[in-house]
């Protein structure tokens, strides 16, 4: 089976800073590193590997250095790795990066399972994975905490829901999104970070994949951040002091005199 695993490189700092001309992120002089949640989309795909046989082929959408998260990626179990990236492909929002891969996938006719991390941390949309199935049409699982059965033709996943979870059983090809919960990612071994660093990164621009540049980049994006600002701090508030009962009686007289209860 060929098995994809589509990742991220997002700011490794909690300190997201955006550019108010462009409404883009800010990732100049920025430490970057794997989305955290891909890693466990890296494992899981790996780990599929290992079960049923075949490749894993990761795939990310990013600027040159958007290489490193796929050599670490390569040294921690993946087999080859393909980097889509062209001047216009920047800026895009969920949709424009959905269509770029999804369209970048299109030019692999063998592939199996998709795997995806269910969010990214810089964006927090949860979009692209699912837009990524639909743009393809084939089937797509999100929020997936373990997988129980697995063949070439077919999966059995369990869905996390908030009471549980929902039993699953797709075709192949097909996506998943996975949570945190479905494994516990491998440290990369030294085999995997001497095969890392003589990797060959396929390179593939918009020309490369035929893709109309109409919809990809800032340009074809249909949603763009118009502004960007900080939320102004909290002020006032009013703390009850006394007894339970006492404090209790004060907060109903006064959700009571304001019209609130």
């Amino acid at each position: 089976m060929h098995i994809l695993v589509c990742i991220k490189q997002v700011p490794g700092t909690t300190n997201v800073q955006i550019d108010p001309e462009r409404g883009t992120l800010k990732r100049e002089g920025v430490e970057a590193i794997i989305n955290p949640f891909d890693e466990y989309a890296i494992e899981e795909a790996v780990r599929l590997k290992e079960k049923v046989g075949g490749k894993v082929t990761v795939i990310t959408m990013g600027p040159p250095q958007a290489e490193s998260a796929l050599r670490e990626a390569i040294s921690r179990g993946c087999d080859e790795a393909i980097l889509i990236g062209d001047r216009a492909f920047a800026g895009a929002d969920t949709w424009a990066t959905a269509y770029a891969i999804s369209t970048a996938i299109k030019t692999i006719p063998d592939f199996g399972v998709i795997f995806c991390g269910k969010q990214a941390t810089d964006g927090d949309t949860a979009q692209v994975g699912p837009s990524v199935a639909e743009m393809l049409n084939i089937p797509h699982v999100a929020y997936v905490r373990k997988i129980e059965e697995a063949s070439e033709t077919s999966l059995k996943v369990q869905r996390m829901m908030e009471d549980g979870y929902d039993l699953i059983e797709s075709p192949v090809p097909c996506l998943l999104t996975v949570v945190k919960e479905i494994n516990t990612p491998r440290i990369p071994s030294l085999k995997g970070k001497m095969a890392a660093k003589k990797a060959v990164i396929k390179q593939l621009n918009a020309a490369a994949i035929n893709a109309d540049t109409t919809k990809t980049g800032l340009a074809g994006s249909p949603t763009q951040v118009r502004k960007v600002f900080t939320p102004p701090q909290r002020t006032g508030g009013e703390i009850f002091e006394g007894e339970a009962a006492d404090i209790a009686a004060q907060l109903v007289k006064k959700l009571s005199d304001n019209s609130l209860i």
